[in-house]
C-alpha cells in the first residue's frame, strides 16, 4: 500500500513539473528562453533543440538573441521558429537572429490568462484522476484481502490529503503566473 501511494505521489509530482514546464513557455511580453524549450531544428537528420546548437541570450528586455555555433544553421533556426507555435517573427541579419517580444495588450493579457486557467484545470483534473486510479487499486487490495479496512481508509485518507496538497500548488502557481501577466 506504501508503494501505492508513493506511485500515486511520484505522478502527480510529474504533473506539477509539466505544468512549470508548460508556464514558463507562457510568452509574457518579455523575452524569455524558456519560449524556444519546444522548437527543434532539423539538424544533419536529427531533431536538436535550439539552445545546443546556439548561445541564446536576453541582451534587452524585450529581445531574444540566437547567434548559432555553425553559422549555416541560421537558416534552418529561422525556419524552425517560423513553424513553430510561439508568433514572432525572427529577424535575421546574416549572424545572429533576433527575436523582438512585442508589449501585450490588455485583450492578449485576458486571453493569456483564460489559456493559464485552461491549463490549471487540466492539471488538476489530471491529478484527480490519479487518485481515482489511486483509489480503485486500494479497492482491489482489499476485495484480494491484501489489506484490511483500517489500511483502506488510511490509504484514502492519505491519497486525499495528497491531492488536496498538489491542486493547492496548482491553484498557487496558476494565481502567480496571472499576476505576472497583468502586471507586465
Amino acid at each position: 500500500m506504501n508503494e501505492l501511494i508513493k506511485n500515486t505521489e511520484e505522478k502527480m509530482q510529474k504533473t506539477i513539473s509539466a505544468l512549470e514546464r508548460d508556464y514558463k513557455a507562457v510568452r509574457a511580453g518579455r523575452a524569455n528562453v524558456a519560449v524556444l524549450d519546444r522548437i527543434t531544428v532539423d539538424y544533419y537528420g536529427a531533431p536538436t533543440p535550439i539552445q545546443q546548437m546556439a548561445a541564446v541570450s536576453v541582451p534587452e528586455a524585450r529581445t531574444l538573441m540566437i547567434q548559432p555555433w555553425d553559422a549555416s544553421t541560421l537558416r534552418d533556426i529561422e525556419k524552425a521558429i517560423l513553424t513553430s507555435d510561439i508568433g514572432i517573427n525572427p529577424q535575421n541579419d546574416g549572424r545572429v537572429i533576433r527575436l523582438m517580444f512585442p508589449p501585450l495588450t490588455e485583450e492578449r493579457r485576458r486571453d493569456i490568462v483564460k489559456e493559464i486557467k485552461k491549463t490549471a484545470e487540466e492539471s488538476k483534473v489530471a491529478i484527480r484522476n490519479l487518485r481515482r486510479d489511486a483509489l480503485e487499486k486500494l479497492k482491489g487490495l482489499k476485495k484480494s484481502n491484501s489489506i484490511t479496512e483500517d489500511d483502506e481508509a488510511n490509504g484514502e485518507k492519505k491519497i486525499q490529503n495528497l491531492t488536496d496538497k498538489f491542486c493547492k500548488e496548482v491553484d498557487s502557481m496558476s494565481s502567480d503566473k496571472e499576476k505576472e501577466i497583468m502586471e507586465i
